[in-house]
């Protein structure tokens, strides 16, 4: 999830769930391999990172296969192939994300090249169709086992919809690479309701926002801390670290705002930490809000 899922989160994750299987934010194939300087997510080497799967989206299969080439090489464990943002200046303005829904002729192009440019599993995330009259996800399916790719990961809304209205997760029969579910799952019944109705497993996205043990609970792993500000500053520390206090810190507020959610006073707290600039500051509030100590 673009702004969401960098390596600093993925480092959180990871303090409660080693193992998972994590995926990237979503990567521009142009920006990767022109390598733009002002996108840290290009030069990310994902060497120490464990199971992470580096997702691309573009709509030039050559491009899309030299992003893959540079991925490998920079330690992801798979692709992931972006057919499924609906954000217009993806989708309808870059004629990538959920617009190969669209066009099924050249998202096996891009599948099948980017297959062969690599030597690890490529998979395809994508939606039931692009609006409720083309509800063609199975053929997609198809499209990508013909291509190459090893899995799918269907989210159950379609382009139309964007995030709007509950996920409608189909039935999972006969298709020939195995489908993960994804949408409006948030807790182990949700995993085992998908893998009941035939999906191979299941894909966590926005209930991962403000609650990085998520992957913990459902595993099994881990709980959630009796009190997530050590788990908060840490996350702080790591993004910090990554982008400079400069824009590490308004960066931050998103990720306050979600861990915030539904606590007492919290509308309180996230209108004053959207006026702090400074990391100092900002710690002095979140240590207040939730009542811990700083580290000595």
């Amino acid at each position: 999830m673009a702004g969401i899922t960098d390596r600093p989160f993925r480092q959180i994750i990871r303090e409660f769930a080693p193992n998972v299987p994590v995926v990237t934010e979503m990567i521009s194939c142009h920006s990767l391999v022109e390598q733009h300087k002002n996108c840290l997510r290009n030069f990310d080497k994902y060497g120490d990172e464990g199971n992470v799967g580096a997702q691309i989206f573009g709509a030039a299969p050559n491009l899309m296969a030299d992003a893959a080439m540079i991925l490998e090489d920079l330690g992801a464990t798979w692709i992931d192939i972006n057919m499924g943002c609906p954000v217009p200046k993806v989708a309808t303005r870059a004629n990538a994300g959920a617009f190969l829904m669209r066009d099924h002729k050249l998202a096996g192009q891009i599948i099948a090249a980017v297959t062969r440019a690599v030597k690890i599993p490529v998979s395809v995330k994508t939606r039931l169709g692009w609006d409720a009259e083309h509800i063609d996800w199975t053929d997609l399916v198809r499209v990508a086992a013909d291509n190459g790719a090893k899995m799918v990961t269907l989210h159950g809304r379609t382009r139309a919809q964007g995030y709007t209205g509950p996920a409608v997760l189909p039935k999972i029969e006969n298709m020939p690479i195995p489908i993960i579910a994804n949408g409006d799952i948030c807790d182990t019944n949700g995993v085992q309701t998908a893998i009941a109705n035939g999906y191979a497993g299941a894909m966590i996205g926005r209930a991962m926002m403000g609650r990085p043990w998520i992957f913990g609970e459902i595993l099994g792993t881990a709980k959630k801390p009796e009190n997530i500000c050590e788990t908060i500053l840490k996350h702080l520390g790591l993004i910090i670290e990554y982008y400079g206090a400069h824009a590490g810190v308004p960066m931050f507020r998103k990720h306050l705002a979600w861990y915030s959610a539904g606590l007492a006073k919290s509308s309180d707290f996230r209108v004053k930490i959207n006026q702090i600039t400074d990391e100092t500051a900002l710690k002095q509030e979140i240590l207040q809000f939730w009542g811990c100590v700083a580290e000595r």
